[in-house]
């Protein structure tokens, strides 16, 4: 009588072993798995005119089911500036010891509406693009980088009519109007990097989306858009604390550097100490703290 001799299976973890050196010998790798942080970085860049182009294809198309159109850029800060005015300016007096008070406002509702929406959509920018993101494959920080970079675009369109404002009332440029470049830039890599920081919590809990209007209007309440953070802490008796935490606070550094910059009245004594070191720490910061924290999630983008 023959026997017939059966080779038992392998172990699961033999299994495991061997199909992972024949994916290795054949040159194939985990699909989504997150590369290194250098590799992510070396990927981004090579993105660059992705991101330059959706940023722009995103500003182009955000207004064009409305008549006026991309007018609506400038027309939207200016009409809440005008609000913000006749609320807080006329009814509650917060333009009293305010030199140039409409200059004073519009630049500070126009630097904090960049901040603003480039957090919120930074929040959508992976559970509102799901589609994109489960059929291609691209470092998704792409995503809210570009998000921040159109905010950018837009407030550059703004900008023009914020000059304009400024002429109107009586300010004259002046040297220090260069200062609005770097201004600019380290509120870009803030903004950029709170963004990628929302788009991984908004990635995982939708619901944040839902609550942030309700956290950045608070926080544009205590960042001195409105109201003249130096002439209120003169007046007050407010604990130390207090005062330095309005004064760190990165919208109301970057506000103020702005104020700074384009308005005469706004002299250098109306800014907290070190308030270059306050905006380019808070860059660093959120920029490279953002950035790591949201590739530690890259292959999960996307999934379940």
């Amino acid at each position: 009588m023959s026997q017939v001799l059966h080779t038992p299976p392998p172990a699961p973890a033999q299994a495991e072993d061997d199909l992972a050196a024949l994916a290795a010998r054949h040159g194939l790798s985990v699909s989504g798995a997150r590369p290194s942080l250098r590799e992510y970085v070396r990927q981004l860049w090579a993105r660059r005119h992705f991101i330059s182009a959706f940023a722009t294809a995103k500003l182009t198309a955000q207004y064009s089911e409305a008549k006026l159109g991309q007018v609506w850029q400038v027309a939207t800060p200016l009409l809440n500036a005008a609000v913000y005015y006749f609320i807080f300016g006329i009814l509650l007096g917060t333009s009293r010891g305010v030199s140039d008070y409409i200059p004073f406002l519009v630049t500070g509702v126009f630097v904090w509406t960049f901040t603003q929406n480039s957090i919120m959509s930074g929040t959508r920018a992976i559970s509102g693009n799901l589609g994109l993101v489960r059929a291609l494959h691209f470092p998704r920080a792409a995503l809210p980088v570009s998000f921040a970079l159109q905010q950018l675009q837009q407030l550059l369109f703004s900008m023009a009519a914020l000059v304009v404002i400024l002429l109107c009332f009586g300010v004259v440029p002046g040297v220090s109007w260069v200062l609005a470049f770097p201004v600019l830039l380290l509120q870009f890599v803030f903004n950029a990097g709170v963004s990628m920081v929302m788009a991984r919590m908004g990635a995982k809990t939708p619901d944040i989306a839902q609550l942030m209007p309700f956290i950045l209007r608070t926080w544009m309440y205590v960042s001195g858009v409105m109201w003249s953070i130096d002439s209120t802490l003169k007046h007050s008796n407010m604990p130390h604390v207090v005062k330095v935490l309005l004064e760190s606070n990165p919208a109301a550094v970057y506000i103020d550097l702005m104020r700074f910059a384009l308005i005469d009245s706004f002299k250098a004594h109306q800014l907290p100490h070190h308030v270059w070191a306050y905006a380019l720490g808070w860059a660093l910061l959120a920029g490279v703290g953002g950035f790591i924290y949201f590739w530690k999630a890259e292959e999960t983008y996307g999934r379940g």
